[in-house]
């Protein structure tokens, strides 16, 4: 039987200050270039949900040690060796950074995961693994389930790459290019989204030690090692999004407590963009501060840069005193679910009216109803949900525990949220 989550509803301002987990994108990168690594490394709270979990997973398959230490993980490198059967679920990071590892190890890697994995594109990955020499058997899909024949080592060099649906087909190729005989020298056949992201790579493999190089048309990086360190994981910032988000549509106040002042995450693009809806964001000595005022601006704006902060915000413009339009997001299609798609379908369901575009979304906000919601099988969704039923009295989500993608507790600290509205317990 399929759980179903009665969203609490915000029927007075939240004063809350909120401290989160680590980072789901730095702590994925982080495991990879530990494993790459010429000795051991230690990881301060790494992020441990579902996709931390299957990436810890999936490298210990292909030879590599990650113990746990209270809420630490010690990673201690291997030799990397299949036969090894790498489980991804439905982890973007998992499908995308593994099969570069995969491919330096030594006999056949099989990866799958669920059956929305399957359809999540990874052609521009796949073909150019294969033009550095990589054998990989895919049955032509250029998705998931697919093998890669690793023989101990990649020759590396240049290379052109369609990067055009994910960002995480650059960001796989350079976390394990240092390892390449000839390195990597990666040109861009096109557009790059959620950029952002790429720049969390580079930083990473710069903290490393590795040498990467812009090149005009993409990145050099050279052959050599990747220095062992250990690495404390800032808190996911994009996790922060509902519980900002709350300040607005209650009118309230949120803090999340220690944000960094300087950050690759894409979610640091969240003051940004809850200025513009009208927000009063300030950082204090805990952290980012913000505070609705009661009414909320709509948005129209580029998120090319920041996709995964789309469903929030999705989700504020049905509260908005006007018409929104989010473009740049072809690309959420191939996400965990059609997100634009479940986008329409959500909003419409609470009385929005919406119309999808070839790349976005026209939000129209309109009287609110409650409505059962579905979860698509996509964290964002949920955490999305929980902030229409926010302002919508009677919104339950079916399936809520799929948040545990990235943060298996939610709607614990959802609840916990709304119980700091005024005059609630606290």
């Amino acid at each position: 039987m399929t759980d179903v989550w009665t969203t609490p509803y915000g029927s007075a301002p939240v004063d809350a200050v909120v401290a989160l987990p680590g980072s789901k994108s730095i702590t994925a990168r982080a495991l990879v270039l530990a494993a790459l690594a010429d000795g051991p490394s230690r990881l301060v709270r790494p992020l441990r949900a579902r996709d931390t979990e299957l990436m810890a997973a999936g490298l210990r398959a292909l030879g590599v040690d990650i113990a746990e230490d209270g809420a630490d993980w010690l990673v201690t490198p291997g030799v990397l060796r299949g036969p090894a059967l790498v489980d991804a679920g439905l982890a973007g990071t998992v499908l995308r950074f593994l099969p570069p590892v995969a491919a330096l190890a030594t006999g056949e890697v099989r990866l799958d995961g669920d059956a929305r994995l399957r359809e999540r594109p990874n052609a521009g990955l796949i073909d150019g693994l294969r033009r550095l020499g990589v054998r990989i058997e895919d049955g032509g899909r250029g998705r998931a389930p697919f093998t890669v024949h690793g023989t101990g080592a990649v020759r590396g060099g240049p290379v052109t790459v369609d990067a055009s649906e994910s960002s995480q087909v650059v960001s796989g190729l350079l976390l394990a290019a240092a390892r390449f005989d000839d390195g990597i020298d990666l040109i861009l056949a096109g557009g790059v989204p959620s950029m952002p992201h790429v720049a969390m790579t580079l930083r990473a493999l710069a903290d490393h030690g590795v040498g990467v190089t812009p090149t005009g048309q993409g990145w050099r990086v050279s052959p050599g090692p990747v220095a062992a360190i250990d690495r404390a994981v800032e808190p996911d910032l994009s996790n922060a999004a509902p519980f900002l988000a709350a300040a607005l549509v209650t009118g309230g106040r949120v803090t999340v407590r220690d944000w960094p002042t300087g950050t690759t995450q894409p979610g640091a693009q969240l003051d940004r963009l809850l200025t513009a809806m009208g927000a009063d964001v300030v950082r204090t000595a805990d952290g980012l501060q913000v505070t609705g005022s009661g009414t909320i601006a709509p948005l129209v704006a580029d998120l090319g840069d920041v996709g995964e902060l789309t469903p929030v915000l999705a989700a504020l413009c049905a509260f908005a005193d006007g018409e929104s339009r989010l473009t740049g997001i072809a690309h959420l299609r191939g996400h965990e679910t059609d997100r634009l798609q479940a986008l329409d379908e959500v909003l419409t369901a609470v009385g929005s009216g919406v119309r999808q575009l070839p790349d976005g979304l026209v939000i129209t906000p309109g009287p609110r109803r409650g409505a059962r919601l579905g979860s698509y099988e996509d964290h964002r969704m949920v955490m999305a949900g929980a902030v229409l039923g926010l302002g919508c009295a009677g919104v339950e989500i079916a399936d809520p525990g799929t948040v545990g993608k990235t943060l298996p507790d939610f709607t614990t600290r959802w609840a916990g949220l709304v119980a700091t509205s005024a005059g609630a317990p606290r």
